[in-house]
């Protein structure tokens, strides 16, 4: 013959004994065991993966930190390309023409009026 289970109502479970743990002593724990198991290898799961995606984004963003680096650097090569392309054509005209370069600057002049001169004009 079969066992009979009699029923034993139990204490409510109060939010201190949740803190304490006491919880963890309850029937129905001991029932339920590999559903709370199951639970609890799911939400570990949650964490590592939350985890490993941290880590992707630190490494996205630092990949584009570094692409914006490098975009800048390219733009400035660029533009120091196209003027050392506009010095040569230019220079193969001035060539073609028959003209130098200035070895020295060339001197401004200054040129001062009296004050008497430019009323007399």
């Amino acid at each position: 013959m079969a066992k009979k289970t009699t029923y034993r109502p139990q204490k409510r479970l109060t939010f201190i004994d949740i803190i304490k743990g006491n919880f963890l002593n309850r029937d129905e724990l001991k029932d339920h065991y590999k559903f709370f198991l199951l639970i609890f290898v799911l939400m570990m799961g949650m964490i590592y993966s939350n985890h490993l995606v941290n880590k992707k984004i630190k490494i996205v963003n630092a990949l584009k930190e570094e692409t914006e680096e490098y975009k800048s650097r390219n733009a400035y090569a660029q533009s120091k390309l196209i003027k050392v392309k506009m010095e040569s054509e230019l220079g193969k005209q001035v060539a073609a023409d028959s003209l130098m370069t200035l070895e020295s600057h060339p001197h401004k002049l200054l040129i001062k009026l009296d004050s008497t001169d430019a009323k007399a004009k």
